[in-house]
């Protein structure tokens, strides 16, 4: 008498292919490094109420309209090319010139632009402002703004966490981002 062979049995296959599934998307994580590293400020119901007075002096302007033309100052530019030095010489001033920012605790680099402002120039100029204090950040702590950077980008490492402090030390990244005014107004 011939001998069968013994059948292996395949209906909860497809059970097992669906779990195997299922925990691999849930234990999955996707790395996510785009965007913008911006800290936002506090919701507005945990801020006092108390207004903030800001002399003129410690306020760098710059203002892109719908056409992207940009004001620097209330002047027109045109050229980009000098304007993180002449940031970072308005955060590092410290009350040498008087028509500039009293010290960088109290220097604020405002930045407004309308509805229609087009996106690549609004991150060039954001990265140009974000750029000037990363370099003033790299200075300080003695590194090159590359590796300042990367420090930054990860700080539960205890090596770049002690850059980052001695870099930001003194020197708040104070960017004020307005609101967008409707285009033309």
């Amino acid at each position: 008498m011939p001998r069968s062979t013994p059948e292996i049995p395949n209906a909860s296959m497809a059970d097992i292919a669906f779990l195997l599934l299922v925990f691999f998307l849930v234990t999955t994580t996707m790395p996510n490094n785009r965007g913008l590293s911006i800290a936002l400020p506090p919701p507005p119901e945990a801020t006092p109420p108390d207004e903030v007075k800001i002399q003129e002096r410690n306020m760098f302007k710059i203002q892109l309209n719908s056409s992207d033309a940009l004001l620097v100052e209330g002047e027109p530019r045109e050229d980009v090319r000098n304007l993180k030095e002449e940031i970072k010489e308005f955060i590092l001033n410290n009350g040498r010139n008087p028509a500039s920012s009293d010290n960088p605790e109290k220097a604020i680099v405002s930045f407004k632009t309308d509805r229609g402002t087009s996106h690549k120039r609004f991150i060039q100029l954001l990265d140009i402002i974000q750029g000037a204090y990363y370099d003033i950040y790299a200075d300080q702590a003695g590194v090159s703004n590359e590796v300042f950077r990367n420090a930054a980008s990860d700080l539960s490492i205890r090596e770049n966490k002690a850059i980052y402090d001695k870099g930001r030390e003194g020197i708040p990244l104070n960017i004020s981002i307005a609101d967008p005014t409707k285009v033309g107004n």
